[in-house]
């Protein structure tokens, strides 16, 4: 019987200018993030007065913020190594959501007037940052695998 190994391919190197490539979605999506608050702020002002044009912006960067903050955990923990993009992600994904629904119930009984726009500005920060992602994924990232 023969032991010889099989041997495996090279693990690729990363080039300096693919260190980042985790966060070059970022820039689309934040100004993404900024068109859909102001749009937030003037919406929510419409249909909830007063309370709704700073509760609607306010879920808006809410959601923005909870994105952004699993984005650059990910990012680090895949630097580090990348067998630690699961436990970072989840662990990071866990704590998040734990704190805003705790939050959130917080709210939720005080009767403040701008859950609602606040909950719909959350749900839009949501809708814009994967539209974008999205997007970026579907007509940027994939130019770079396209032959």
């Amino acid at each position: 019987m023969s032991t010889t190994s099989v041997p495996t391919p090279a693990e690729p190197t990363a080039t300096p200018e693919d260190r980042n490539w985790r966060l070059r979605h970022l820039p689309p999506i934040l100004i993404a993030a900024a068109v859909m608050t102001a749009g937030a702020a003037v919406l929510g002002g419409v249909f909830a007065g007063g309370v709704g044009a700073y509760a609607a912006p306010l879920g808006v960067l809410v959601a923005t913020a909870s994105f952004l903050v699993s984005t650059l955990a990910i990012a680090w923990a895949d630097r580090l190594d990348p067998k630690l993009v699961m436990p970072f992600g989840m662990g990071v994904y866990v704590a998040k959501l734990s704190v805003l629904g705790g939050l959130m119930l917080v709210v939720a009984t005080t009767g403040w007037p701008g859950l609602k726009p606040l909950s719909v500005g959350i749900v839009a920060g949501v809708l814009a940052w994967t539209a974008t992602q999205i997007w970026w994924i579907v007509t940027v990232h994939a130019r770079g695998f396209r032959r």
